[in-house]
């Protein structure tokens, strides 16, 4: 069990490497990790490669396993403020429409899923001598590690949400290979709710995990990584980040159905 979290940390991980690389090639932010009111920073590129250099690092701590929990925490704890301080102050004052379109927190929802998802990483790995050493900025984010499948289940259940408000967006989205691509859009958006949902009231988190992590991976073969070959460039990358997104929110659910998945697959076969 110890051996297969690393998949969580692997894929987790090296989503963060290349949302770092991507603001070094653009020498500017996601608009997941900042908004748009990232073109009033001063020094714009230098802050975009700081904090580039500090997410491959990050990316490769938490792969490795070296300092991975302190690098988790770090990143759950960047990610949270910039959703509570910058994401909800710019929906509420800088989008007019917030209010009126879940849509428009599609950016500031995922990096609460990513800050959810990275103390889900911090929460997964064995305690050591190395690791036991938290340094004490770090304390107060180690108490928020309870909190991550929560955090990342929220956005997930408003995504599903999401397939039900803008289906017809959606829809364009299944691979166009596909037959009836409403259904998939709609059956797509239940299980989302239905497994953020199921995550947060911890039922059968194991297998519903398992299955959620699945369903992402196979959402990041058939249609995300198609999308970043067609379109690598667009939208300073939007579809290879979103690929990484889909992947990394992988990770979090593999990591999340490992924590109780034994005891959820005794129950049912024990009945």
């Amino acid at each position: 069990m110890k051996e297969s979290v690393k998949i969580g940390h692997l894929f987790y991980g090296a989503a963060l490497i290349v949302y770092g690389v991507q603001q070094f090639i653009y020498s500017n932010f996601r608009n997941v990790q900042f908004p748009a009111w990232q073109s009033y920073l001063p020094l714009l590129s230098i802050w975009a490669y700081l904090t580039g250099i500090g997410l491959v690092l990050a990316g490769v701590s938490i792969i490795i396993g070296k300092r991975g929990k302190e690098a988790a925490l770090l990143v759950g704890g960047i990610f949270l403020f910039l959703f509570l301080f910058v994401h909800i102050p710019f929906e509420l004052f800088g989008e007019v429409n917030s209010s009126l379109h879940l849509a428009l927190w599609l950016d500031a929802l995922k990096e609460l899923a990513l800050s959810g998802g990275a103390f889900v990483m911090a929460g997964s790995f064995q305690e050591s001598s190395e690791q036991a050493r938290i340094v004490a900025p770090l304390r107060f984010l180690e108490k928020l590690t309870p909190l991550g499948s929560t955090l990342f289940s929220i956005p997930m259940i408003s995504f599903g949400i999401m397939h039900f408000l803008y289906a017809d967006y959606v829809a364009i989205l299944v691979p166009a290979w596909w037959p009836d691509h409403l259904f998939w859009t709609y059956s797509t958006g239940v299980a989302l709710i239905a497994a953020g949902t199921a995550i947060i009231l911890k039922i059968r988190e194991g297998v519903i995990g398992l299955l959620f992590s699945i369903m992402l991976l196979f959402w990041v073969i058939s249609l995300h990584i198609p999308r970043a070959i067609d379109e690598p460039f667009a939208a300073r990358g939007n579809e290879v980040s979103s690929a990484f997104d889909a992947l990394a929110f992988c990770g979090i659910t593999w990591v999340i159905a490992l924590r109780t998945l034994r005891r959820d697959l005794k129950e049912i076969f024990t009945k």
